[in-house]
């Protein structure tokens, strides 16, 4: 799955979009490229309505494996993620257009080109299905490491994330 992707639509458009009731992004300007780590607008339900909130990209890494931080969750079912997987971890991730690798090397370059994929040519607002959480600890470069708490999400990959389009649209009606 990805690991860039771009919001390049209006926070008007967002808000419309996804009912946004409070939102704490300050002007949004479009990202042309989200990166992990990246901080990026993210909807999600609270107790007192649907916000819009930036959160940086990349849920913290199942203690045994430790790495990176984990941009899209495949494996639902480990013990790792059945804790967020509770409404009230759910989210949806704005989007306009993600990005691949092709599946081999450009004969020219010898390197993979990236495609960008969308709903369609003109690019309209979608969202993946997350999760998101409060992570304590650093973020940012070894360099120049940033201290917590952050707010983070990763992408579901599963095909049960039909439950975010009910969890965070059923209070759309």
């Amino acid at each position: 799955m990805c690991n860039l992707y771009s919001i390049t639509t209006n926070q008007a458009a967002i808000i419309a979009l996804f009912r946004v009731v409070n939102r704490y992004v300050g002007n949004l300007a479009p990202m042309h490229g989200v990166f992990p780590d990246y901080p990026a607008p993210v909807v999600r339900n609270t107790d007192t309505g649907r916000e819009l909130s930036m959160m940086r990209w990349g849920m913290p890494p199942p203690p045994r494996t430790g790495g990176p931080s984990v941009t899209n969750i495949r494996n639902t079912s480990s013990p790792h993620w059945r804790g967020w997987l509770k409404p009230e971890n759910r989210c949806l991730v704005p989007f306009n257009s993600f990005a691949e690798y092709a599946p081999g090397p450009n004969p020219e370059t010898k390197k993979k080109d990236v495609v960008w994929f969308a709903l369609s040519d003109d690019r309209p607002l979608t969202a993946f299905a997350g999760i998101w959480t409060t992570f304590n600890g650093d973020r940012g470069t070894k360099s120049k490491p940033v201290p917590g708490p952050h707010q983070v999400y990763g992408f579901s990959r599963q095909r049960r994330t039909r439950w975010s389009n009910r969890s965070i649209r059923k209070t759309c009606r």
